[in-house]
């Protein structure tokens, strides 16, 4: 039995496990580490796994078909999501015209929320494992009945699409194997990088899931039920003191959790466990503003280097509209902590939530200016299935198309998908794009956040991703 995981190739370079699946900009390639995840536990049940990143080994449909050849697997195993689907399920179907006898088998946020999507656009697909398939899809190999496997969707005999019973939520995150050892094995470290963080970078996991009730988030809301489960300390600061002695490349690793900070005694009894190692890893992570000070603290004393951040909006009422669940106090107050500690950040912030306007979109770029992360993201808001965003704006007409091949811009950027009330999908693009130049070409920005917080490290990362952005921002202004 051979299983092959394969991050199916692309038009363009593209991170389908990034929560924001587009075209690379700003230098920023996520590691397929869902897949590489299940990989892991393939191998741990003794099946022979190969795992190729065909976008980063920069493999066409021929590359891709040489490569299956090669290696001969009984199963493919694979995610999509909904900007590239269709893309995908041509490419999944020249795989199976070409290898009949592999069944294919599909995971993912856009296949766990529209598994008829796949199964009924994609012959080639044999299976579709929702939510989190670590454990489904060797269940699935091992299976003589496909019916008794739970989260799996599927076409019987006759064509009809049957969908099983959900898995069961994984508990014991424990148990998982350590993905950073699959990243040795298959990939090569050099190929990923965010634009925030030191160059090579490395993505792990501490916790699943988020309890936090956010309408526009996608991974809580799909693959795994909001509940948040955790790797204990102990085995969480073992992988980190596996990178530190293995893979001494790593400049920094970044805590891919949707909020690494849920749980604040557990996330000191981390930073208290990597301090009595005597380990000095460089680490960033996703957070929420209601991080308290003490915590924070800690975190920088172990080792935190910089915090990802959803802002998202500087009117209260939007923030209560989207279920953030954060006051903009809390945010003024985790802005001045960070720059008290000296701890760098990511904001993010959005418009086109449910709530917004053009004076609300205003009152956000004049609080992100209160607040001045040392980086940040306006991004327009995007309704992925799933998520609550997603059914309010096609209840109220506002989604301007459910073709998935329009979801990326000519570009390959994800397209504005909502007209809203205030203004159409274009013109949301046009303020997206102002905000963001007038945040990182202001005066204030370029001599008080940005002259002033460099070192020779954070001076290359910077020019890293502020070239590639440059270059992105011209591409698109004059079309080349």
């Amino acid at each position: 039995m051979k299983i092959l995981f394969l991050n199916l190739p692309y038009k363009f370079e593209i991170s389908r496990s990034s929560r924001w699946p587009e075209k690379t900009k700003s230098g920023t390639l996520y590691y397929p580490y869902y897949l590489s995840y299940v990989a892991g536990v393939c191998q741990s049940k003794n099946i022979e796994t190969n795992l190729v990143d065909c976008i980063t080994s920069k493999y066409n449909l021929e590359d891709t078909l040489r490569e299956i050849s090669n290696y001969d697997p009984d199963y493919i195993v694979c995610e999509t999501t909904t900007p590239t689907c269709l893309y995908d399920y041509q490419t999944l179907n020249q795989i199976k015209k070409n290898f009949p006898k592999i069944k294919i088998i599909v995971g993912g946020t856009h296949a766990t929320v529209l598994p008829e999507d796949v199964l009924s656009k994609c012959e080639a697909v044999s299976y579709v494992v929702r939510k989190e398939y670590d454990y489904t899809v060797p269940e699935i190999l091992f299976s003589q009945d496909i019916s008794r496997v739970k989260g799996v969707s599927y076409k019987d005999d006759e064509g009809k699409i049957i969908h099983n019973d959900d898995a069961p939520t994984i508990e014991n995150l424990d148990e998982l194997p350590m993905v950073s050892k699959i990243y040795q094995q298959f990939l090569n470290v050099e190929d990923y990088s965010y634009a925030f963080a030191q160059k090579p970078m490395v993505q792990i996991v501490s916790a699943r899931g988020c309890p936090n009730q956010c309408n526009f988030c996608s991974y809580p809301s799909t693959m795994g039920n909001r509940l948040f489960r955790a790797r204990s300390p102990s085995n969480f600061v073992d992988e980190i003191e596996y990178i530190c002695n293995n893979m001494k490349e790593i400049k920094e690793i970044f805590i891919e959790d949707d909020t690494f900070t849920v749980d604040k005694k557990r996330v000191e009894d981390i930073c208290d466990e990597i301090i009595r190692r005597g380990l000095k890893p460089v680490w960033s992570c996703n957070t929420r503003v209601d991080l308290p000070f003490s915590t924070m603290k800690k975190m920088k004393e172990a080792g935190c280097r910089l915090l990802v951040v959803g802002y998202e909006s500087g009117s209260q009422k939007v923030l209560d509209e989207t279920k953030k669940g954060i006051s903009l106090e809390q945010s003024l107050e985790f802005a001045k902590n960070t720059k008290k500690l000296k701890i760098k950040v990511f904001g993010c912030f959005m418009i086109g939530l449910k709530g917004d306007n053009l004076d609300t979109i205003n009152e956000t770029y004049e609080f992100a200016k209160k607040v001045y992360p040392d980086m940040c993201f306006f991004q327009q808001a995007v309704p992925f299935p799933g998520t609550e965003f997603y059914s309010w704006v096609k209840d109220n007409h506002y989604l301007i198309t459910e073709d998935y091949s329009k979801w990326l811009n000519k570009d390959g950027y994800l397209d504005c998908l909502v007209d809203c009330p205030y203004a159409n999908h274009q013109e949301i693009e046009k303020i997206r794009d102002n905000l963001m130049s007038k945040y990182y070409f202001s005066f204030t920005y370029i001599f008080k956040t940005f002259l002033t917080n460099l070192d020779w490290i954070e001076l290359k990362r910077v020019f890293r991703g502020g070239f590639n952005y440059i270059n992105f921002r011209l591409k698109k202004k004059f079309k080349v």
